[in-house]
């Protein structure tokens, strides 16, 4: 193995939805990417049937009918079962699950499972490690001037995206994404796994606090309070 995290395994993980809603919202399509040093070694995605109907404005981000779905999509608690299995044994393994803004995600994930009346992602023993460009952009370039959504953060990398809103298209620029970073921002790869989970879910934190005081002083409603915690909001943190 290499002496560095970046240059191992990590799974790269990224839903498309029927909304922003990550407690309710449902998965219409899925991808898990193995990847290795930013290429692919394996991946797994497939549609998802929600059971319901997809709002035109979800449809027309990620261009994913309600035809396919209902013809082609695997059904929820299948897809859900085989989003969770992979998370579990990455977990078990010390692989570092990879995505952009994996807090919505996994949070949507952890919500499926608990809806279809199993235990959540926890409660199953997942602990992590877990890796979140966003995160980071936000701690180690916290002043760049613009947003800080997927396209943005690729462009400013040099990260192509050639299948920007598909699931498999933006879970493999998640990572490349990190890699970039990694290059960019030495100190990042030199933490270990672990302790870089943790500082993360501190680095969230104060990012929260900051953003959720900037909309009181405006006027605008707050963040959720679930949202302080990280990487699954709701769940309180990690538990060793």
């Amino acid at each position: 193995m290499s002496d560095k995290w970046i240059d191992d395994e990590m799974l790269a993980f990224d839903l498309e939805t029927t909304g922003i809603d990550r407690f309710d919202d449902v998965p219409v399509s899925f991808a898990l990417i193995a990847m290795r040093g930013g290429e692919v070694v394996d991946e797994f995605h497939s549609l998802v049937n929600p059971g319901r109907e997809i709002p035109a404005g979800a449809a027309a981000v990620h261009g994913i009918s309600q035809e396919r779905v209902e013809a082609e999509g695997m059904p929820m608690e299948e897809a859900v079962t085989a989003i969770s299995v992979a998370l579990l044994d990455a977990s078990s393994r010390g692989v570092p699950v990879v995505g952009f803004n994996l807090q919505y995600d996994l949070t949507m994930t952890d919500a499926r499972m608990r809806a279809l009346g199993g235990g959540g992602l926890t409660d199953k023993g997942w602990r992590g490690p877990v890796v979140d460009p966003l995160v980071l952009d936000r701690k180690f370039d916290k002043y760049r001037k613009g947003k800080k959504t997927l396209d943005l953060v690729c462009g400013h990398y040099g990260v192509v995206n050639a299948a920007a809103h598909d699931a498999a298209g933006d879970a493999i620029a998640s990572a490349r994404v990190l890699v970039a970073m990694c290059e960019a921002f030495p100190a990042i790869a030199a933490y270990g796994l672990d302790e870089l989970t943790g500082l993360q879910a501190e680095w969230h934190l104060e990012w929260a606090v900051s953003f959720d005081d900037f909309l009181r002083k405006k006027g605008s409603q707050p963040i959720d309070p679930r949202d302080f915690d990280w990487p699954i909001a709701g769940a309180g943190g990690l538990k060793d």
